[in-house]
């Protein structure tokens, strides 16, 4: 047995936006690492259960069908899993997405479903487990953000800007939970290749910059297990972007207009007319 799977053995791991992409790997990477159960959640319950179907021989697996912008529906999923397994030692908030769109033609309600899933939706979760990992003394909260909680991104603004919530979020309840026994971690990459850009907003995405800048969900998944027992604060994938967050807040002036110019001409956003979603 590995270090790694030392650390893991035995532990309950909920994780959230598991149906597919990064939450989807991750739930397989812990099932190989020794824990005693993994409840997966998401909208998607075939999905779900197609996952399950996968690694309920290695350990228990409880399917947990849950719109987490939903605030009712994430307390009796909550309480569904407690029932379930008594405790959690891992809750991995990775449930979001991603509508590309300049502010002036994306309606209210897509902004607010995004906002809602991406951040409240961590709140939820956050909020639903965090009791019983107090009064334990033991737990870890690992929250998947994005390297777009560090940089405004033209045609993404509501998604930064619940990413941005997730890192202040994070580092406030930090400070809040040092000296309890429970830690939280956060999960910044760069862009990967997940069902993120299946949305049809995406369609005049540039493929070729998607193809080479972007990580695959493995990688991630890596670092979400590493988190998982960290002390740090924010684990940057790959780690050397955290220079570029370091020029954009010591040299803003700089950074900002070429960040800008990049990103709007990347997502050929100069020509955008028309929403369509």
């Amino acid at each position: 047995m590995t270090g790694q799977q030392g650390r893991h053995q035995h532990k309950v791991i909920v994780i959230t936006g598991a149906s597919s992409g990064i939450g989807k790997q991750v739930a397989i990477d812990f099932a190989k690492e020794g824990v005693k159960g993994v409840a997966i959640v998401a909208r998607n319950r075939d999905r779900l259960n197609e996952l399950a179907m996968e690694i309920q021989d290695t350990c228990e697996c409880l399917v947990c069908p849950c719109d987490v912008s939903d605030k009712s529906a994430v307390i009796s999923m909550a309480r569904n899993v407690l029932d379930k397994f008594g405790n959690v030692d891992v809750l991995v908030n990775n449930a979001g997405y991603g509508i590309l769109g300049k502010v002036q033609v994306q309606s209210i309600e897509e902004i607010e479903s995004i906002t809602a899933t991406n951040y409240l939706g961590m709140i939820y979760c956050t909020k639903a487990f965090l009791s019983s990992m107090l009064i334990r003394k033991n737990g870890h909260i690992v929250n998947v953000a994005s390297l777009a909680a560090s940089f405004g991104i033209p045609g993404l603004a509501a998604y930064c800007g619940s990413k941005f919530a997730v890192l202040g979020f994070s580092e406030s309840l930090s400070h809040e939970l040092r000296g309890t026994g429970v830690g939280i971690t956060v999960v910044s990459p760069i862009g990967v290749r997940t069902n993120f850009l299946n949305h049809p907003s995406f369609k005049k995405k540039n493929k070729s910059w998607n193809m080479r800048y972007s990580l695959d969900a493995t990688t991630v998944s890596k670092s979400v297990l590493k988190a998982s027992t960290s002390h740090r604060f924010e684990i940057v994938v790959p780690f050397f972007m955290r220079g570029a967050i370091w020029l954009k807040h010591t040299i803003p002036y700089i950074t900002n207009p070429v960040i800008g110019k990049s990103f709007r001409r990347m997502m050929d956003l100069d020509n955008d007319t028309n929403h369509e979603n």
